[in-house]
């Protein structure tokens, strides 16, 4: 199902890391399915409230845990500025679909990286 929101549509998610050589390409593409169907997952449930929508981001937060391997066989890994883009989209994604009050860090409190 295509996402339905314009702006989440029209969004470049983890542009930066698309832009950085460090980051192959394939995998970095893993990682904006993993928010594409984030956001597909938002629209299909609609979550009445944050523990709704943070029960939603912590789940694709475990699948990026995942794709920490695939990095790692690519021969990269979610350092720094990995961590700093993804939590960044993820943080786009709450806001897009109107939960400005989420709180960053639990959108994502389950990572490993």
């Amino acid at each position: 199902m295509p996402v339905g929101n314009r702006q989440v549509a029209a969004y470049p998610f983890l542009e930066g890391l698309y832009e950085d050589d460090y980051f192959p390409d394939h995998v970095v593409d893993r990682g904006k399915e993993i928010l594409l169907r984030l956001c597909e997952r938002i629209e299909a449930e609609r979550p009445a409230g944050l523990t709704e929508l943070y029960a939603l981001t912590q789940a694709a937060t475990e699948e990026f845990n995942a794709l920490e391997a695939e990095f790692e066989a690519a021969g990269s890994e979610i350092e720094t500025v990995a961590r700093e883009e993804i939590g960044g989209d993820f943080w786009f994604v709450a806001r897009a679909y109107g939960f400005e009050d989420a709180d960053a860090e639990e959108l994502i409190a389950t990572r490993e990286w």
